[in-house]
């Protein structure tokens, strides 16, 4: 069953697109703020949005830009008439289609389903994995647990998603204000000293010597990594 993601900070609108979607099958979620959106992105598999551009809190473009950072899904957006340059933006940083308000449901559900067609033709529907190791340390997602060397490791809630962020894509370089803009799911003020503290942190618990790193590497003028077994 395919999930989607409806955000909009009108509930009648929610409400009505969840009756439609539920009774072609599928599974919905709802939102009505942008920043709330984001938190369900983080912790549930979603494999299409339906976003609102004008919303209190976080507009729809600006959840459309953080979103785009991390995830490759379908995003259809919601707009009204007047709205145009917002869809010309829209489309520019990332949306895959537009649906202008007042909607005709069949309308909709025909560009949801095409949507969805493409992306798991084109193998988007792949989900990190829930439990993912490097050397001995091991991030269980399902359970919220990490154990080095089989001990479990207490961490907070933040060193969490941030060494779950890093070791499901280890290798890659993440700026202090990409890490923050991911975990916080907000605009990044001071990032750099905030995310510095907890990889300090986070090496102090996962690392023999938290002075030399083997496995949490600062990439200078870049940001951090997890580094792979494989290299």
């Amino acid at each position: 069953m395919q999930t989607i993601l409806v955000c909009d900070d009108e509930r009648d609108i929610v409400s009505a697109l969840q009756i439609y979607l539920n009774a072609e099958g599928y599974r919905v979620l709802e939102a009505y703020n942008g920043r709330e959106a984001l938190a369900i992105l983080s912790h549930e598999e979603v494999h299409l949005v339906l976003l609102d551009i004008m919303m209190p809190a976080m507009d729809g473009l600006s959840v459309l830009t953080i979103l785009r950072e991390s995830y490759n899904l379908p995003v259809i957006l919601l707009t009204a008439k007047s709205e145009d340059t917002d869809k010309v933006i829209g489309l520019n940083v990332g949306a895959d289609d537009y649906v202008t308000k007042p909607f005709n449901p069949v309308e909709l559900l025909a560009r949801v389903r095409s949507q969805l067609r493409r992306y798991l033709r084109l193998g988007g529907g792949t989900v990190k994995p829930a439990q993912v190791q490097i050397g001995g340390i091991c991030l269980d997602d399902e359970a919220k647990s990490v154990t080095l060397e089989g001990e479990k490791v207490d961490l907070t809630p933040r060193e969490y998603d941030i060494l779950k962020l890093l070791m499901q894509n280890a290798g890659t370089v993440f700026s202090p204000k990409e890490i923050y803009r991911r975990i916080w799911q907000e605009e990044p003020y001071g990032a750099e000293k905030a995310i510095a503290v907890h990889v300090r942190h986070l090496r102090e618990k996962l690392e023999i010597n938290p002075a030399e790193p083997r496995w949490l590497k600062v990439v200078w003028g870049r940001g951090y990594k997890m580094e792979s077994e494989n290299r």
